[in-house]
């Protein structure tokens, strides 16, 4: 058995031909779906990228592993404490650890574990090749390492192979001479110049008037990367923030066709297990978020699997899944179908069976966290048919959102119209499922300790720590005084 475990930093699915988007950005990507099978509804189920990944390889949430946060205590997995063993829980139970019991070879081509600091990542590698730029890396320079990896491993079985791409990560860093393919082509629709004048007089970090962060200053990433937008100030700037993810999902796809073209030319393609994903997705101006992942949100949260595993999606090509899935249900079903059992200690929950099958087995609901830049949580549920998403925000990340919104990520994927008012049963139904989980989560945690409350006692999330007294001057000096109040007063603790 062969597997390649394609992650894409930052991919959001409805960006990507094969999910419908009417970009050409995803030609390599859309040729594997149109092979094997398509997942509609897969969500991390902590984000960003730290939470993301370690939740993920550990088969757990973020509240039961501690990790929630991109610092302070919430940055680091739970102690073990005196009943830690020789060997920690994680070296045992971790998913590359589960791939071991089933002989393979495990090997990943990345910087991720340096970028976050988070050596728990390499729990169970075999072999870990660090790219050496902390996620500022371009395709290509890791595709060829992994061609390399792939032309000498080719002739050997029984490996597992994770590929991380950073492409559509900002900075935007696709390379000059790859050209501007979209310059021409119509951008989202729902990104008009109203919406962008709205989002003008709004406030929070990567806002429209502050792209990059807290300031709108051109030297933030030093001026080396002319795709990088670093204000909406007028549509032509958004098309820039559009373009420019597109053409690094481009870049990257491009890179992707390369490694796959590598797997053929050693006659090993059609043999090997193709599974492509991401760690979260990305706001593209939803809530008021430019080029970033700050929420517990649909367009954060909600991120692609596609899977073509010759022998069990033979006869299913081009199908879509449209169930509820957790990232990690999806590393629990890869556990099964290699016929070895998902650690008790695990949150996910294979759905081999239904993958087999070709039938749709999933969650009857999902609870989504963030800590890194907000502290929320979500629950992605269905009601009467229609698709929903409620957040309760518990540190709005210095926006002027209400404590619970509701939104239609149907009919309304781009969050444009809170329905908390308009639906409050819904919203009370969503509430109840967020405590029903939340009691379970406690009820089985080996820590008596919810990291969200760790992380609002320690000030916030990390990204937003100390930024609110200089940020209040300019959203004053920039003509947004009553943002200003009104932020001032909710987050009157943090003004020293």
């Amino acid at each position: 058995m062969r597997i390649l475990y394609i992650d894409i930093d930052s991919l959001r699915p409805d960006h990507l031909g094969c999910y419908g988007y009417h970009r050409n950005t995803s030609p390599n990507i859309d040729q594997i779906a149109q092979q094997g099978v398509r997942f509609n509804n897969h969500y991390a189920t902590d984000v960003p990228c730290l939470p993301s990944r370690t939740s993920l390889f550990g088969g757990r949430f973020g509240i039961h592993n501690g990790v929630i946060n991109h610092g302070g205590v919430a940055s680091e997995p739970f102690i073990e404490g005196k009943d830690r063993g020789f060997e920690s829980t994680l070296s045992q139970t971790s998913w590359m650890a589960c791939l071991a019991k089933a002989d393979l070879h495990t090997a990943t081509i990345s910087p991720f574990g340096e970028r976050h600091s988070a050596w728990h990542w390499y729990a169970n590698f075999n072999e870990i090749h660090n790219t050496g730029k902390r996620g500022m890396e371009r395709a290509d320079e890791v595709a060829p390492i992994a061609l390399d990896w792939i032309n000498r491993n080719a002739a050997k079985d029984n490996w597992f192979l994770h590929v991380n791409l950073w492409d559509p990560h900002t900075p935007y860093r696709t390379p000059s001479d790859f050209g501007d393919p979209f310059a021409d082509e119509p951008l989202p629709s729902w990104l008009n110049e109203n919406v962008r004048q709205k989002h003008w007089q709004g406030a929070g970090p990567h806002s429209a008037q502050e792209v990059n962060g807290y300031d709108n200053s051109e030297t933030t990433y030093d001026g080396d990367f002319p795709r990088q937008p670093v204000r909406a100030s007028n549509m032509t700037e958004v098309r820039r923030m559009f373009d420019g993810y597109d053409t690094g999902v481009l870049y990257a796809d491009h890179y992707v066709g390369k490694i796959l073209e590598a797997l053929a030319a050693q006659n090993i393609l059609d043999d090997t297990v193709i599974v492509i994903s991401s760690d979260h997705g990305e706001a593209l101006g939803e809530l008021n978020v430019y080029g970033d992942h700050q929420y517990a949100d649909h367009p954060t949260a909600h991120i692609p699997l596609i899977v073509r595993w010759p022998g069990v999606t033979d006869s299913q090509a081009g199908r879509a899944d449209n169930a509820l899935h957790y990232h990690f249900d999806f590393a629990a079903t890869m556990i099964d179908l290699l016929g070895q059992p998902v650690p008790d200690i695990w949150d996910g929950r294979s759905f081999a069976t239904a993958l087999t099958e070709a039938r749709e087995l999933g969650r009857d609901y999902l609870v989504l966290s963030q800590g890194a830049w907000s502290c929320q949580r979500s629950v992605r549920f269905r009601a009467n048919r229609e698709e929903y998403l409620c957040i309760r925000s518990y540190h709005a990340g210095h926006r002027d959102f209400p404590d619970v919104m509701l939104f239609d990520v149907k009919n309304d994927p781009h969050q444009t119209v809170n329905l908390a008012s308009q639906r409050p049963a819904l919203c009370s139904s969503a509430m109840e499922m967020l405590d029903r989980w939340y009691a379970e989560m406690m009820e089985t945690a080996t820590h008596p300790h919810d990291p969200m409350m760790t992380v609002l006692d320690e000030g916030g999330p990390l990204h937003i720590r100390g930024e609110l007294p200089a940020y209040l001057t300019r959203l004053r000096e920039t003509g947004r005084s009553e943002v200003a109040a009104f932020l001032e007063q909710q987050y009157r603790t943090e003004i020293t």
